[in-house]
């Protein structure tokens, strides 16, 4: 395992996270909570892995109850991400319904309780990285909520905080906002082969601007690490769901395209998707979704691989600009209004 520093955090954190959604929602894959816990264990003392971003909406608290429990007794070795922002207190009368976005809440009072729920959950008297999850531009821009922000700083009960942006509902402009506008130490995006934009734009701002980026869904929900079966049929509680059937098409011919950065090398495709996020200075992790042993093995030895080399990701943009942008369009509506499923959260 290789190593980022972070602003604001006083331990480097591993190239390679573990995102807590896959081991604490039905999702993905890990539906076994013992299972999910020695995944998460495994990652840090096997493989190294020391950042773990979770959620309070992931399974109503359990994303930071299952951390909690396995990382028991290394809480200082470790760097814990979660997230607020949803209330997930909300009675069941005033929520959407079904799998469908929770109400947010971005006063003074939600965030501090919020964060007292969090702290009490995951054990410990302070959040490494504390990010507004899924935030519109109007979250964002408040400045009640930065000032709150600031006050948990200076109590010593966050480090740093920043968003987890959203792509349904919000994604370039936000992310700009966060970054070049309100200068957020950090902001989390989806950046992969098949989604580059507006990821590539953001990656700029965040080398520009000196902020920080954790990249989510390096593999595209299975396109690029070789488990994407075309045949088979994903059901609605499934995140996959989400993807357009089309993109899913598109991007399986892309793939063909980028035999070169894995074919004869000493990396697997799944590797070679992690090692292109990491190719910008301003990513300081990525999160791969690991459900089973051999992925996190796989994905945890990424960084010791062959980095991509320039020519390698000059040819990643020649193809990207080439055609590739144009039949790989982001599948989501960007809308501001729009309520998002709680599947295709992460």
């Amino acid at each position: 395992m290789k190593y980022r520093s972070m602003p604001g955090i006083d331990r480097p954190i591993s190239e390679v996270g573990f995102g807590v959604w896959s081991v604490a929602t039905p999702w993905w894959g890990v539906k076994d909570e013992e299972l999910g816990k020695r995944l998460l264990r495994s990652a840090y003392e096997d493989y190294g892995i020391t950042f773990f971003d979770t959620a309070d909406v992931y399974g109503q608290g359990k994303g930071e109850t299952i951390l909690a429990e396995a990382l028991s007794g290394i809480r200082d070795q470790v760097v814990i991400a979660t997230k607020f922002g949803y209330d997930i207190y909300a009675k069941r009368g005033d929520r959407h319904g079904g799998h469908s976005e929770l109400p947010q809440r971005w006063d003074a009072a939600s965030i501090r309780k919020s964060c007292e729920e969090s702290l009490q959950r995951l054990k410990t008297d302070y959040i490494d990285i504390y990010q507004l999850h899924n935030a519109r531009m109007e979250a964002i821009q408040s400045d009640e909520v930065h000032e709150t922000l600031e006050r948990l700083k200076e109590e010593g009960k966050i480090l740093t905080y920043g968003v987890a942006l959203g792509p349904d509902i919000g994604w370039r402009d936000e992310g700009l906002a966060t970054i070049a506008e309100r200068k957020m130490d950090m902001a989390q995006i989806i950046n992969n082969l098949i989604e580059q934009d507006p990821a590539r734009e953001l990656i700029r701002a965040a080398e520009e601007h000196n902020c920080a980026l954790i990249s989510r869904v390096p593999h595209a929900s299975g396109l690029l690490d070789g488990t994407y079966d075309p045949d088979k049929h994903f059901d609605k509680s499934d995140h996959r769901n989400h993807r357009p059937k089309k993109w899913m098409e598109a991007g399986l011919q892309a793939v063909r395209e980028w035999k070169f950065l894995y074919e004869g090398t000493d990396r697997t495709i799944g590797q070679a998707a992690i090692l292109f996020c990491l190719a910008s200075p301003a990513v300081k992790s990525v999160l791969p979704n690991i459900t089973n042993e051999d992925n996190l093995r796989e994905f945890a030895q990424a960084p010791d691989k062959t980095p991509l080399s320039q020519a390698e990701l000059k040819k990643i943009e020649e193809l990207w600009e080439g055609g590739q942008k144009e039949a790989l369009k982001q599948p989501f509506s960007n809308s501001k209004t729009k309520p998002t499923p709680v599947a295709a959260k992460s």
